[in-house]
């Protein structure tokens, strides 16, 4: 009996250390984005009437010496800001080496770096108290535009999918996967077919490959934004007045456990068919986005080198 217990329990214990993983995880995601947001409520409020003075007058505020880029506050978020973007450029040294690779699954790497990448730039913009003039609005604006193409990067990055092996599968096996979609609908009763069949209908793999990049990216984008639309008008008809006026008119979910299940159905399947068809135009975008994002990413590092050695040669440190 005993051997037995330590035996399953012995085969528990990988699900719990995944488990307790993920939660850890993300724990520590909600922490650092919590702090964040405070830290940056903060400073707004402590220093709106500072950040809010035009550059003539900011010399006379009492709170100059504190919040200029020189400034006891402003120094030590210029500090700040120079650990987080160390922290960021971790990511993509992390392919190169061994050791780092092997620390923690990289799907929780990326959502640091994708958190930090939004972070670090909020920082920076307070040590800059928003004075983006000369070199230092050069690798501001360098910044900015390396944060937009992180973003977009993300994005293109969730369309490729990952539940099947969509690499491999063809336009046929892509039909008969929706089509069990369909039959599973069908079997929860709970829509008809004619009620989803507008979020559920893609264009043809084959129509996508005579698609332009552009063409394509702007069709990604008009099923992203759809969808929402579309499962908030599923809610909607399935609703009374009053189910409708607590779900704010279908955005919210509801407490029906099958209409929610079966609207978590139609979405997935929705999402995941839109990344099978667009995938060919989706790695070709994503090849490209690689060649773009490297550039702004080595100009910002080289920037941010000359900026600190600029200011450690005039002994602000």
């Amino acid at each position: 009996m005993g051997a037995n217990v330590n035996a399953s329990q012995a085969r528990s214990w990988p699900i719990q250390f995944v488990v307790n993983a993920e939660a850890r995880h993300r724990a520590l995601l909600i922490v650092s984005v919590t702090a964040a947001i405070v830290l940056a409520v903060t400073l707004t409020m402590y220093g709106w009437d500072y950040y809010s003075l035009g550059t003539v007058h900011r010399p006379f505020s009492p709170k100059h010496a504190k919040l200029k880029p020189s400034g006891t506050v402003g120094l030590k978020l210029g500090m700040l800001g120079l650990f987080l973007f160390a922290l960021v450029y971790l990511y993509p040294l992390r392919k190169r080496w061994l050791w780092l690779a092997r620390q923690g699954k990289a799907k929780h790497w990326l959502d640091f770096h994708m958190m930090l990448g939004l972070v670090a730039p909020m920082v920076i913009s307070f040590h800059s108290a928003f004075k983006v003039a000369g070199f230092a609005g050069m690798a501001y604006w360098t910044m900015v535009a390396l944060v937009i193409s992180g973003l977009v990067g993300r994005y293109f990055y969730a369309q490729i999918p990952r539940q099947l092996d969509a690499t491999k599968m063809t336009l046929k096996e892509t039909q008969d996967f929706a089509q069990q979609q369909l039959e599973e609908l069908r079997r929860q009763r709970v829509f008809e077919v004619s009620e989803v069949v507008g979020l559920i209908r893609m264009p043809g793999v084959e129509d996508v490959e005579k698609m332009s990049v552009g063409q394509a990216l702007v069709e990604m984008v008009a099923l992203d934004l759809a969808r929402p639309i579309r499962v908030w008008a599923l809610r909607w008809r399935k609703q009374g007045l009053w189910g409708r006026m607590v779900t704010l008119g279908g955005m919210l979910p509801t407490r029906q456990t099958e209409l929610e299940s079966a609207i978590g159905l139609v979405r997935r399947q929705a999402a995941l068919s839109k990344r099978i068809v667009f995938l060919s135009k989706t790695e070709r975008v994503f090849y490209l986005w690689h060649v773009v994002h490297r550039p702004f990413s080595l100009s910002f590092a080289v920037f941010v080198l000359i900026h600190v050695g600029v200011v450690v040669a005039l002994g602000f440190f």
